[in-house]
C-alpha cells in the first residue's frame, strides 16, 4: 500500500518537499496530477454551492414575501460576499459564471419548492435573475444594496 493511500496528509508533506526542492523525478506524478484537478473541481463545487443557496433565498423572497425575514436578506448579503471573494480568489471562474448560474438555479428550484411547499411549476423554468442582480449591482425588492 502507498504513502498516498495510508497517510494523505503526509503524502501531501511529502510531494510538497519534493517540489521545493526540485526532486521532480521522486513525485507521485499520477496521483498528484489528480490531486490538482480535485482541487479545481473544488472550487467549481464550491461557486455552484454558493449560488444555489443565494438562489434559493432570492426564490423564496420573490415568492414569500409575506414570511419574508432578516435572516434571508443576510443569508443572501453573506453568499454575495463569500461569491465576491471566491471569485477574486479564482478569477477564472467567471468564464463558467453564467453555466454555473444555470445549473445552480435548477438546484436552487428544487430546495425552494421543498421549503416553501410551493409546487415546483410555481417557479421559472429558467433563471430570471441576470448575473447583476445576483451578485447585488441594484438594489432589489429585498432592500439589499
Amino acid at each position: 500500500m502507498s504513502l498516498y493511500e495510508q497517510d494523505f496528509y503526509q503524502w501531501t508533506q511529502e510531494q510538497a518537499g519534493l517540489l521545493k526542492a526540485g526532486l521532480l523525478s521522486r513525485l507521485d506524478v499520477e496521483n498528484l496530477a489528480e490531486e490538482i484537478e480535485d482541487m479545481g473541481k473544488s472550487q467549481k463545487r464550491e461557486l455552484l454551492n454558493r449560488l444555489t443557496i443565494l438562489l434559493l433565498h432570492m426564490l423564496k423572497c420573490d415568492h414569500q414575501p409575506e414570511k419574508h425575514t432578516r435572516s434571508w436578506d443576510l443569508s443572501i448579503k453573506e453568499q454575495r460576499l463569500r461569491l465576491e471573494d471566491h471569485i477574486t480568489d479564482n478569477p477564472s471562474l467567471k468564464r463558467i459564471m453564467a453555466e454555473t448560474i444555470t445549473k445552480a438555479y435548477k438546484f436552487a428550484r428544487i430546495r425552494a419548492a421543498a421549503e416553501t411547499g410551493i409546487d415546483e411549476s410555481a417557479f421559472p423554468e429558467t433563471c430570471p435573475y441576470d448575473a447583476g442582480r445576483i451578485m447585488g449591482d441594484y438594489i432589489g425588492e429585498t432592500g439589499l444594496p
